[in-house]
């Protein structure tokens, strides 16, 4: 109760809109009305015939601002409202196991003070009633990849390893933030085949 009172009575810009949010947490009602999650293919990840990809759209709007919000303005309470979205739109034939998050490379960490992915996934886990694991660690820096051009992006391969004995059972829903050309993407599923991982569906706030 004194949360949702001290919300009111501290003005807040709603990150997706800039109107007063209130006591609502993270976005304003009519945009987190406007968050609906699809269900699609991508061609560069696709590992196997149908749609394996979720997404709330693509990257601009109130998804762009929000994203950004959480990934570099510290609102973490975002990953609470993002993190439900995409877990309303995984097929329950998916039949997920277990949430694995994109991990950042410590160094990264160390400077934003946490992983954006991890707080998505652990939502997301959390509304399917399943696991987080934090399975995959980033074994170098790499440059982001909106900065990359197509022709640089090779250098995530071989990016990500499975820690020993965190590989978990079943289907697993990869989560990170924004897909650019989705080699981060392709990287982890590469490490996870590996390590003996079976099918590997995607979540991802925009692309």
């Amino acid at each position: 109760m004194l949360a949702g009172l001290w919300r009111t009575l501290l003005p807040r810009a709603c990150p997706g809109c800039g109107a007063q949010l209130g006591r609502e947490v993270g976005l304003c009602h009519p945009c987190r009305a406007g968050l609906h999650a699809h269900v699609e293919s991508h061609s560069p990840l696709r590992s196997h015939p149908g749609p394996h990809l979720v997404t709330l759209g693509r990257y601009r709007g109130v998804g762009r601002r929000a994203v950004r919000a959480l990934k570099f303005g510290g609102a973490r309470e975002l990953a609470g409202v993002l993190g439900e979205a995409l877990a309303a739109g995984v097929p329950a034939n998916w039949a997920i196991g277990a949430v694995i998050p994109v991990p950042l490379h410590p160094s990264r960490q160390r400077q934003r003070g946490y992983n954006q992915a991890e707080l998505l996934a652990r939502e997301v886990a959390r509304c399917l009633d399943t696991v987080c694991v934090d399975a995959l660690s980033r074994t170098r820096a790499t440059r982001q990849q909106a900065r990359q051009h197509a022709a640089g992006r090779n250098e995530m391969a071989g990016a990500f390893a499975v820690r020993p004995g965190r590989l978990p059972p079943g289907p697993l829903l990869l989560v990170d933030d924004v897909m650019t050309s989705g080699s981060t993407l392709i990287a982890c599923q590469d490490a996870l085949y590996a390590a003996g991982a079976g099918e590997i569906y995607v979540a991802v706030i925009a692309r």
